[in-house]
């Protein structure tokens, strides 16, 4: 069955067709669309209606264009997609995966806001979560290179990339992770400030108007507000020249990675695999050693010359290491398709 992946960023399109899971096309053209059997749709928030993938309908739309304020960067750019892609293949069936879906069963204690019920109840309010496709692909895969069974796994996934978030995985299931309701939450990421204290967002609030403090808290903040570029690769060859902005951003960076994963570990009352994955994950030996460098209360450590030199989709731990540790290619589109099968009942 060959399955059209559409992944709509908040500045990108991306198309690509899977076989199963064998890509046959990385970089399909809009205009050349042909011998497609169904479409899967990354969308990234299903708000608290849609918990796993699900053929797209007239109804499905409307509802997903009610809840687009919820993540107003990246749905209306997933709908127009949506749009784009079914005026080119009318007829063919189309599946929304969801980014949120994964963590939709994280427990009361963990989802929800020391807020009044009323609020709650009114809008809905609780954390969502996001990069749950990259997490329980991540989760299932180092299943598979550890050869231990998915249930018997306590895993803390990290999806470290432009966007950044961990997510804690017990038996499959996510029971906790560091985004919230919106994608600002949690860790520092390229531009965006991850999490703030919200006496701080209001005290700004007064003095910069919400508008701007919205803009800058989302496009320039993180590594690009302390040190000129989201860039983690442009960021450490600056901090080896000896850039001190480079230098404190890095370590912001790492501290709060290292305090997360911890708080990750502390959810799944410890920890057997941490895996890395998402661009700065797969690619970045130095900022898995020295996040690992903090983590040795937790049973992990690896080795420095596996971690140099890791393939994709393999293990970097060293020898005797309680809490293994590995290195994992982000595979959303395997996941949506996995999503597209399941949804239209094929596997």
């Amino acid at each position: 069955m060959r399955i059209l992946v559409v992944n709509a960023g908040s500045s990108s399109l991306k198309l690509s067709v899977l076989d199963g899971d064998d890509v046959v096309d990385a970089d399909v053209d809009l205009d050349v669309l042909e011998g497609i059997d169904a479409v899967g749709h990354r969308i990234v928030h299903g708000g608290t209606e849609f918990v796993e993938p699900v053929v797209i309908d007239e109804t499905v739309l409307r509802r997903l264009e009610a809840i687009a304020d919820l993540a107003p960067l990246h749905q209306p750019k997933s709908l127009r997609a949506l749009e784009l892609v079914s005026g080119k293949l009318p007829g063919v069936p189309a599946v929304a995966c969801f980014d949120t879906a994964f963590h939709a069963r994280i427990p009361p204690p963990a989802a929800t806001y020391a807020l009044p019920r009323e609020w709650s109840r009114r809008w809905r309010l609780r954390r969502f979560g996001f990069h749950g496709l990259s997490h329980a692909y991540a989760s299932r895969r180092t299943s598979e290179l550890a050869r231990v069974p998915l249930e018997q796994l306590r895993i803390v996934s990290c999806h470290l990339g432009a966007g950044a978030s961990l997510a804690a995985v017990r038996g499959g299931v996510s029971v906790d992770t560091t985004m919230g309701f919106t994608p600002l939450d949690g860790l520092v990421m390229a531009t965006r400030s991850g999490s703030v204290d919200p006496g701080l967002v209001l005290w700004l609030a007064e003095h910069v108007g919400v508008s701007e403090l919205a803009s800058t808290l989302e496009h320039r903040s993180g590594l690009a507000g302390l040190a000129g570029t989201g860039d983690m690769k442009a960021v450490l060859e600056a901090e080896e020249a000896g850039d001190e902005g480079a230098a404190l951003a890095v370590e912001v960076y790492l501290h709060r990675l290292r305090r997360e994963i911890g708080a990750m570990a502390a959810a799944l009352d410890g920890v057997d695999a941490l895996v890395f994955t998402g661009g700065v994950g797969e690619r970045s030996a130095a900022i898995r050693r020295r996040a690992c460098e903090g983590l040795g209360f937790l049973g992990v450590e690896i080795d420095p010359a596996r971690n140099a030199a890791v393939a994709l989709d393999d293990e970097i731990s060293s020898v005797g290491a309680t809490a293994r540790t590995f290195v994992v290619a982000a595979r959303e589109d395997i996941e949506i398709a996995r999503g597209v099968r399941s949804a239209l009942a094929l596997e």
